[in-house]
């Protein structure tokens, strides 16, 4: 979906007079290795990875983490029209690694649909499930270190929403590199940090959470992307070519006319009752030094606007992919070798 296009309100929306989607009729309920790997930190409320260490991620791992996951998962696949992919893979690849792959909901449908392949996911925390399909595994990993695998084994490798948990890119794009084989093909997508509006309906509470949001990360030396190029750069940089990228729009609620745009919203609206807060409270607590009951009422402030049927705003979702030239000496569109 083009980005500048603007998203059309709902009329019938616009034509009640409820503040939020609750009382307008939308359901916002979320009711509807070794033990060392399973050490965790226990912060206002949530539980955190401690294995490589606190600060390796400021995302929570618990229970309520793993849902709104999930969740989030369907909601790419809907603005990807149902496609777990862009990058135009071989239909019978051997060896596919997902990189932080969380839940692991990701590698378990990449191995329903490609039954040739063996799918490894690898993450900070072994939050995956035991029963799974044949060809699916998951390994406990810190993708900043070192990679094991052999030169050239993987056919695609996947790297989503891990901007909140690199500081070196350089190092984990050299990494994907040396372990694609030729012909092979990488895929990043994340989500950006920018608050947008196309009508001016956007509440200041949800805007200063993006803000700080924003502000935190980029202290920490994690920035989010500010557009497509922040992913398409990485893979010009790594030396991959075929480079190309898709910019998708995620309403925060279910404001949109457009019947697939409503869905996400309503989705995303879903996950936002615990996605505030675990997006929020580590970075603002841990790196802006706010005080518990501060961050807390910035995160409610920013999910009492999303949940506000008047405030039609939405985040970006960046899909990049390139491929490794098969031949030595091959060059990106940049004519890097």
């Amino acid at each position: 979906m083009a980005q500048s296009a603007p998203i059309e309100v709902d009329p019938e929306l616009l034509e009640n007079n409820n503040s939020d989607y609750a009382s307008s009729g939308y359901n916002t309920s979320t009711d509807s290795l070794t033990s060392s790997v399973y050490q965790y930190v226990f912060e206002n409320g949530r539980r955190y990875h401690a294995y490589y260490g606190v600060d390796k991620t400021v995302m929570p791992n618990d229970e309520e983490e793993q849902s709104r996951l999930d969740l989030h998962h369907e909601i790419f696949l809907t603005m990807m029209g149902g496609k777990l992919h862009l990058a135009p893979i071989d239909p019978t690849p051997q060896k596919i690694l997902d990189v932080g792959t969380g839940t692991g909901i990701w590698a378990i449908d990449m191995a329903d649909m490609y039954p040739s392949a063996e799918v490894l996911g690898t993450d900070l925390s072994p939050i995956q499930p035991k029963w799974v399909p044949p060809n699916c595994r998951f390994e406990v990993d810190d993708a900043e270190e070192e990679w094991v695998y052999a030169d050239e084994s993987f056919d695609f490798i996947h790297i989503r929403n891990l901007a909140q948990a690199f500081t070196d890119w350089d190092k984990v794009m050299a990494q994907v590199w040396r372990c694609i084989k030729p012909g092979g093909w990488v895929e990043l997508a994340e989500l950006g940090c920018e608050c947008l509006c196309d009508d001016g309906s956007m509440h200041p509470e949800i805007n200063r959470y993006f803000s700080k949001l924003a502000e935190a990360c980029a202290k920490l030396g994690r920035p989010f992307p500010t557009g497509p190029e922040s992913l398409t750069d990485r893979l010009n940089k790594a030396g991959f070519r075929k480079v190309a990228s898709e910019t998708y729009k995620q309403p925060s609620g279910p404001w949109p006319k457009d019947k697939k745009l409503n869905n996400i919203g309503l989705m995303t609206l879903l996950g936002s009752d615990t996605g505030y807060h675990a997006y929020g409270m580590a970075v603002f607590t841990r790196i802006l030094h706010m005080g518990k009951e501060e961050a807390d009422e910035l995160c409610k402030g920013a999910l009492k606007s999303a949940k506000s049927a008047k405030n039609h705003t939405y985040s970006l979702f960046f899909v990049a992919y390139g491929q490794k030239p098969e031949a030595e000496g091959e060059t990106n569109e940049d004519g890097q070798k």
